[in-house]
């Protein structure tokens, strides 16, 4: 990225987690919109890494690429964390290391073990590149062109970024929400709620419900 940092029309900024799981910055999807408004064509982002959780990514790009790289038991981390249901696009980097090979064949096997698909559905490729001699890098931009000529004919792109705006307005909402029931430690309401759970007399999930209720007529 230092290369191309000063180049004109390119804009790069770094954003810490600020300890918010899913692998980005609370304020990316924010970010997002506003370098979309300002007429940036191209935006990538970057995650931490992915691990459990870290798959928050899926929800806020147009394509998900998943870098790989041999030796680094990846095949077997991709399994545990799930990737493999998140990825458009799969890049086996380093491929001019030993065991490159074989790490895009399990990844293929995998990828085949998966999800079934029908003749029309999109099925993920698997790029093998050499970063640092930019070996591979027109093949990777290949398969994203392909997915998002996939997308447009498929009508998929405006229906994951329906559903993105969707998850971002719930995300607020429920945050907000978050934020108004932890203001009331101490209040009365939820004082009286838990003495009544304690007597026998309602039911946690009920109180969740009038507490809910109250918090939104006010």
């Amino acid at each position: 990225m230092s290369d191309h940092a000063s180049d004109p029309g390119v804009y790069i900024r770094s954003m810490a987690t600020r300890g918010h799981l899913g692998g980005l910055a609370w304020a990316a999807p924010q970010a997002i919109r506003v370098l979309d408004a300002a007429g940036c064509d191209v935006i990538l982002v970057e995650t931490v890494g992915v691990g459990q959780s870290e798959v928050e990514i899926a929800s806020q790009a147009d394509t998900s690429v998943v870098l790989l790289a041999p030796g680094m038991g990846d095949g077997i981390q991709a399994a545990k964390a799930g990737i493999l249901e998140i990825g458009d696009v799969y890049v086996v980097n380093k491929a001019d290391r030993d065991g490159a090979d074989a790490t895009a064949r399990e990844l293929n096997h995998m990828l085949g073990l998966g999800e079934a698909r029908g003749p029309g559905d999109w099925r993920p490729p698997i790029v093998k590149t050499v970063a640092a001699r930019a070996e591979g890098v027109d093949e990777v931009v290949e398969a994203l062109e392909k997915h998002r000529a996939w997308m447009e004919e498929h009508g998929v792109l405006a229906e994951r970024r329906r559903a993105r705006a969707a998850r971002e307005v719930e995300t607020i909402a429920v945050t907000a929400l978050r934020e108004r029931i932890g203001d009331l430690h101490g209040d009365r309401r939820l004082s009286a709620l838990a003495e009544r759970i304690v007597a026998g007399g309602l039911d946690p999930y009920r109180a969740a419900d009038e507490l809910v209720a109250g918090l939104t007529e006010g």
